[in-house]
């Protein structure tokens, strides 16, 4: 038989044919494996390729070839990645507000080429990218790669962290002027990541939100803090840094002083619409779920932030109110 012009990627490409085109449930007959070979320009035997589905299983591809009538069918039957371990990792991407949507398209359709094709429609059905709140930091993964290294280098970093304005506009803290820490750890907690660090500045131990951080550049000058960071708990700091809230659902209207503007941009997206009330102050209607996790949110933040309605959510926070001092 003559050989086709692209021989030299016959392994290559049954690899990638048994890969596409088979699973636990789907099959393919050999007589198929030579068409889709003769699509790339490939010509083989039964004999060849019987050979060649055996040096699969050195490479790590396992074909599996079972009895159908007068043919036998061909599947793989183990793989690097089994699907349920990639809808975790589809999950845990979608969920990630440090990943842009943009990003998180992108390394989900990487992932369905870890499956067959039937497979990755099944990852497909659980993409609900848009619409979720997710970081405009197209940066953050050259962030995240310096703080890597920062870390295993020993080194301090610098960087500008931004927030948010009333008019959902980003500013720089500090009037712009770097911040100066030697990072120790990163953590990923309420679907954001953040670095743990002691601050030169400060001299203590403070968390940043990475898809916060900007223009950052590792120094030469070695770690600091490390007897501080040996102390502490990464667990309980996090903990007590950080909180989540969840519960019955409904529309809350809040009072807000124009400051926390980014704290409403931070929890609920940059979509939520802010309306001036006066001067020092905007009204926002936010859909949550009001257990006592976002009253207490709420009291967190003082004065700041009062709640307008409806009134049994106002009620429900002045029996909160009302539990509190008695409790304390």
């Amino acid at each position: 038989m003559p050989k086709g012009t692209n021989q030299k990627f016959k392994l290559y490409r049954l690899a990638q044919i048994m890969h596409e085109k088979t699973d636990e449930e789907h099959y393919i007959t050999m007589p198929e494996i030579m068409a889709a070979l003769e699509a790339y320009g490939i010509t083989a035997d039964r004999k060849s390729i019987y050979q060649d589905l055996r040096d699969l299983e050195v490479l790590g591809i396992e074909v599996e070839g079972e009895p159908v009538g007068n043919r036998y069918h061909y599947h793989v039957v183990s793989r690097l990645f089994e699907l349920p371990e990639l809808k975790l990792l589809v999950d845990a991407i979608q969920s990630s507000k440090f990943i842009t949507e943009k990003k998180t398209n992108a390394l989900i359709r990487k992932l369905e080429k870890l499956v067959s094709r039937y497979d990755a429609q099944k990852l497909q059905r659980q993409v609900y990218v848009s619409g979720r709140i997710k970081t405009m930091n197209e940066s953050i993964y050259y962030t995240v790669d310096t703080i890597h290294n920062a870390i295993s280098g020993n080194r301090q970093i610098r960087f500008q962290y931004y927030q948010w304005n009333v008019k959902k506009e980003t500013e720089l803290r500090r009037d712009g002027a770097y911040y100066h820490v030697s990072p120790w750890g990163l953590t990923w907690d309420d679907e954001n990541y953040y670095l743990v660090g002691y601050d030169e500045d400060a001299g203590e131990i403070r968390h940043y939100r990475v898809d916060k951080m900007l223009h950052i550049r590792m120094d030469k000058e070695g770690r600091r803090g490390r007897e501080l960071f040996q102390k502490l708990d990464m667990a309980e700091y996090t903990r007590k840094s950080f909180g989540m809230f969840g519960g019955e659902e409904k529309v809350v209207k809040l009072l807000v002083d124009n400051r926390l503007a980014g704290v409403i941009i931070d929890r609920f997206g940059k979509s939520v619409t802010m309306i001036p009330e006066d001067e020092e102050h905007f009204t926002v209607n936010l859909t949550v779920k009001t257990s006592r996790q976002f009253l207490g949110w709420v009291f967190s933040l003082g004065e700041q932030v009062k709640i307008l309605g409806p009134e049994e959510v106002v009620q429900q926070m002045k029996k909160e109110g009302e539990r509190l001092l008695r409790q304390y």
